[in-house]
This record gives structure tokens, C-alpha cells and sequence, in this order.
């Protein structure tokens, strides 16, 4: 039997060092490091570009991205996954309400960050329940994103009214107190989100990759972020968050997400196992 040709293997090879070439190329020119995050999930976003754009080959995707920066833009916003919504898996807030409210009560000021903030749509979506349990004045929260973009959108408050619906529903379902509409008002096709709730947020970049600790946070609030990491910055940012939490602090992950694996589990003790919220143990003097 002859043996199988090897044609498609060396392609694929070859398509695997381009990517890396291409990852190199962005963070020396742009400053953002995609050279940790999963390879499957990298070159699929980095293929759905190249079939976009019309590019004959990656290689000639690196010239572009080196000489035109809308194109990098373009590429940017593939390589950040900004999946979002308002009360999004609403059972996490619901259970955030019933688990860690309490806890965040015994607090005369509360600090949260807010890693991978997209667009903004759960930062203000905590903020309504902050707000709701009468925490907000005393709470600062930082927003945190690697891509300028997404917060310059979230930093305005502003969406479409076609998502208001569901957002809504997902607002009743995670236990909210009153309606949505309290909190935004209405104008030609879009919502904007309440002054009085954007008060308390400062959004900042960062880039989980590369930053550093963005310390003494009672809350840290990372979710389906680290899914997007291979294994070795995935356990970089953990220990980001564990030296960016104060003890007793809280960490909430997103539904796929785990601490297995991370390096700090022994230091944290569940408070919702299933919707991956976790509490800092607190280390006796």
C-alpha cells in the first residue's frame, strides 16, 4: 500500500507559520499580542479575514496589516471575539444578586474590574444591579478591553433598540426589580444608557497577555474570555487575578471556564460552582 501524500500537511504547516508570522507582525507593529491564544481559534478568525478581504495568501495579508492600518482594524476586531449582551447567562446574575450582594454589603467601598469588557453591555448590566441594591455610590468599576474600539462604544452607552427586547428578558430573568426602561432612554434607532449609571465606570485598555496586576479588587469579573487562551496564558492570567484580588475577593468565570488547571485552585473556594463564581481564601494569620 503506498503511503498517503503529504501535499496538505506541509500546506497546512506552512498556513501555521504564517499565522505566526502574522501574529508577530501585529505585535511588534501594533503593540497586541494574539501569539498566546488558541491556535485552532486564531486561524480560523485569521482564514475568515483572508476570504474576506480577497488576499491571495496570509503572506500578503502580513504587507497589508504592516502598511495599512484600517485593514489592521479590520483584522483586530476577528481576532477580538465581542460576543456580548445585556444580563448575558442571566442565572450568573441572579445568582451574583443572591451569593455576593451580601457579601459586597459588609464593604464601605466596593471595587470592580471587569476584564474583557467588549462593548459594554454587562458592565452597565452590573451596574443596574449594583444600583438596585442600593451599592452603587459606594462602588467604582473598571472596565477593562484590549481593543480602543469596543470602548469607545462602551464608553458611549449607546444600542440598537432591536436587542432592548431581549435584553429586557434577560434583565426579568437574572431577578431584576423594576424594568429595563428605567435605566435607558429611547432616541431615533438607538437606547442610551442612564447618565447616572456610567458615573462610577472608568474604562481603560489592557491586554490580558501582556498587563500587569490591576490590584486590590474585591470583585473580578472575566467571563468567556480565557476560553479564547491556550492553556499557558490562560494559567498567566489567573495568577493576574489572584494578585489582583483582595482576600475574600470574589472571581467570577464564564460557564466553560474552570479554575482546573489554573495553579491557584487550592486558594479559592466555590460559592456558585456551577455558574463559576469563586471567593479568595482567606489565609489565617
Amino acid at each position: 500500500m503506498s503511503e498517503a501524500p503529504q501535499i496538505n500537511d506541509e500546506h497546512v504547516d506552512m498556513e501555521d507559520v504564517e499565522i505566526r508570522l502574522l501574529l508577530e507582525a501585529v505585535f511588534h507593529i501594533y503593540g497586541y499580542d494574539f501569539r498566546s491564544y488558541s491556535k485552532a481559534s486564531i486561524r480560523r478568525r485569521v482564514l475568515h479575514r483572508l476570504n474576506l478581504s480577497g488576499l491571495p495568501s496570509i503572506m500578503e495579508m502580513i504587507d497589508r496589516v504592516m502598511k495599512d492600518r484600517q485593514f489592521f482594524v479590520q483584522l483586530l476586531n476577528d481576532l477580538t471575539v465581542n460576543v456580548t449582551e445585556m444580563y448575558r447567562d442571566p442565572q450568573f446574575y441572579r445568582s451574583f444578586r443572591e451569593e455576593v450582594v451580601p457579601l459586597l454589603k459588609t464593604f464601605p467601598f466596593i471595587k470592580i474590574w471587569h476584564a474583557g469588557c467588549s462593548t459594554g453591555e454587562e458592565i452597565y448590566s452590573m451596574a443596574i444591579l449594583l444600583e438596585e441594591e442600593g451599592l452603587y455610590d459606594r462602588a467604582m468599576i473598571y472596565a477593562t478591553d484590549i481593543d480602543k474600539n469596543v470602548l469607545a462604544t462602551a464608553k458611549k452607552g449607546i444600542y440598537s433598540i432591536s436587542s432592548i427586547r431581549q435584553y429586557g428578558e434577560n434583565y426579568l430573568e437574572a431577578g431584576g426589580k423594576s424594568s429595563l426602561s428605567d435605566y435607558y432612554t429611547c432616541k431615533y434607532e438607538g437606547v442610551i444608557i442612564d447618565q447616572r449609571l456610567r458615573r462610577n465606570i472608568l474604562f481603560a485598555d489592557h491586554d490580558l497577555a501582556t498587563d500587569q496586576v490591576f490590584g486590590e479588587m474585591n470583585v473580578i469579573v472575566c467571563r468567556n474570555v480565557l476560553i479564547y487562551f491556550d492553556r499557558d496564558l490562560q494559567r498567566r492570567v489567573f495568577q493576574l487575578f489572584r494578585d489582583s484580588l483582595d482576600m475574600g475577593g470574589v472571581l467570577c468565570l464564564g460557564t466553560k471556564e474552570s479554575l482546573n488547571f489554573s495553579g491557584i485552585v487550592e486558594e479559592f473556594e466555590p460559592v456558585d460552582g456551577q455558574m463559576k463564581i469563586f471567593r479568595r481564601k482567606q489565609v489565617a494569620l
